[in-house]
């Protein structure tokens, strides 16, 4: 999010030092120059401040951060990608995400050397930009329902990357939806989640998508993984964890590995 200007008015050099700031007005009425390079100045920092609003550079991905409540587990996606592809390897060839903003996922995955992708939109599409019309036109991209079977076979993708999606769902769904994400994957799902008392997900429009999004503890999720007979990749999540313990990557959100069916 951008951060607010400071306004020249409330800084005051030297404390509020009355005297100090009479003689810069007094020099300032003298000075032309002076007030025309503060009117140039001026105007670069305006310039600058909406610039940084409108998107700028990486535009897309900024936007998906300028929610209530910091960055969505859909931009942790984004930034995870370099550590899955090291800890997946070859099964990162094909993948199906599947979330909220899945267009911005699907178009940087399309981005990487050797990725085929494709992508779920659980809820209705508003308001996208033309990148992701054509995603949605080619087929690439496809608003489904994720409480009831997905539109694919067994195995149809190496890897199922989850973000979002399930914090909206209810047990009852879960317990559906779940089992369907493993089926189309073949070697794993990967789940970005939001954390207890954190608003990760929540901060998105209730409305739109049924109900707030219920964030859920480490060990809720395990239960619910247990209870439907999935198995945690502790492999995969070792080799994830690993640049978390060297420092260079510390994920924003829950990150749980399941395997896919034999």
């Amino acid at each position: 999010m951008s951060r607010r200007p400071v306004h020249p008015a409330r800084v005051s050099p030297g404390g509020g030092n009355v005297p100090f700031v009479a003689s810069i007005r007094s020099k300032s009425r003298n000075s032309p120059f002076l007030s025309i390079g503060l009117l140039v100045l001026g105007a670069i920092l305006l310039i600058g401040y909406c610039y940084s609003n409108s998107g700028g550079a990486d535009g897309g991905l900024k936007g998906l951060s300028k929610l209530e409540g910091g960055a969505t587990c859909t931009l942790e996606v984004i930034k995870a990608l370099p550590v899955l592809k090291k800890a997946y390897g070859d099964s990162t060839r094909k993948i199906l995400h599947v979330g909220p903003d899945t267009c911005s996922v699907v178009s940087s995955l399309l981005a990487e050397e050797d990725t085929e992708a494709w992508g779920i939109e659980p809820y209705e599409l508003d308001d996208v930009d033309a990148d992701c019309k054509s995603l949605v036109h080619r087929g690439i991209v496809r608003v489904a329902d994720i409480k009831f079977p997905l539109p694919y076979r067994a195995k149809s993708f190496s890897l199922v990357i989850v973000s979002e999606a399930l914090d909206y769902l209810s047990p009852r769904y879960l317990n559906q939806t779940l089992p369907e994400l493993v089926r189309v994957s073949a070697n794993g799902v990967v789940i970005f989640t939001g954390y207890p008392g954190e608003i990760k997900a929540g901060s998105r429009d209730a409305a739109k998508f049924g109900r707030p999004a219920k964030l859920r503890s480490p060990s809720w999720w395990i239960r619910l993984f247990v209870q439907n007979s999935l198995e945690e990749n502790e492999v995969a999540g070792k080799k994830f964890e690993q640049p978390s313990l060297k420092g260079s990557y510390t994920p924003a959100c829950q990150v749980f590995h399941l395997k896919s069916f034999p």
